[in-house]
């Protein structure tokens, strides 16, 4: 088994390297730093804009991969009335439309057929994000290019699935920095994520619906999913 995660260094990213790794499959990671668990890494610079940054990536890839997993991006606040809101909502951009629409491009050209290409929407951009408008921006439209993806002629190989996750607060090491005094019963642990990658990988029968927006939510330590 061979898999892509874009976003390998983060805590969910990481952790879903760390899982892989314990299944020996081969795992390419794409980020701004290494992963030094991934068989290899791509590096990601900053100062090239959309278009450099794909040619950049897609130039370091060959061969063909069971899973490409998309989860890289980031978090800001800020309603219309902020000063910083287009800054925030420029950087959201950056972190998830670029990265998916990226991600996009490596299954049409490097997924196996029957492959699963995973993208990473939020399950509040399913209606408004008054208190952080760049936020919800970004992850609307990650979940209508995931919608667009999962329909006849988007270029993704024949048999493909794309699925979004959409979890509502994940259990990382930031998160609980900064809500220590959260109920930690209500976050998502990174390994349902890591490990159900894995299950719909390998077992195509078991994942969601082709283009699924799947909300992820978790009370009482048990986390349960709704299709979109």
């Amino acid at each position: 088994m061979r898999v892509l995660v874009y976003g390998g260094r983060g805590a969910l990213g990481g952790s879903i390297v760390d899982h892989f790794k314990a299944k020996n499959a081969t795992v390419v990671n794409v980020d701004l730093h290494a992963n030094e668990k991934a068989d290899e890494n791509i590096a990601l610079d900053l100062s090239q804009d959309w278009t450099a940054q794909e040619a950049a990536v897609l130039a370091k890839l060959d061969g063909h991969f069971d899973g490409v997993f998309c989860v890289a991006g980031g978090w800001a606040g800020g309603n219309a009335a902020a000063d910083d809101m287009v800054k925030n909502a420029d950087l959201m951009w950056k972190q998830s439309v670029w990265s998916s629409a990226i991600a996009a491009r490596i299954a049409a050209k490097h997924l196996k057929e029957g492959g699963l290409l995973q993208l990473t929407g939020a399950a509040p951009a399913l209606g408004g994000t008054p208190g952080m408008m760049g936020y919800g921006m970004a992850k609307a439209a990650v979940q209508q290019l995931t919608k667009s993806l999962a329909e006849d002629g988007s270029g993704l190989p024949k048999g493909a699935s794309v699925v979004a996750l959409l979890p509502v607060t994940l259990d990382t090491p930031m998160n609980r920095k900064w809500m220590p005094k959260a109920d930690f019963g209500t976050w998502t642990p990174l390994a349902w994520i890591a490990e159900h990658l894995e299950k719909w990988t390998t077992d195509a029968a078991s994942r969601p619906a082709n283009g699924a927006l799947l909300k992820i939510v978790t009370e009482g330590g048990k986390t349960t999913t709704t299709e979109h």
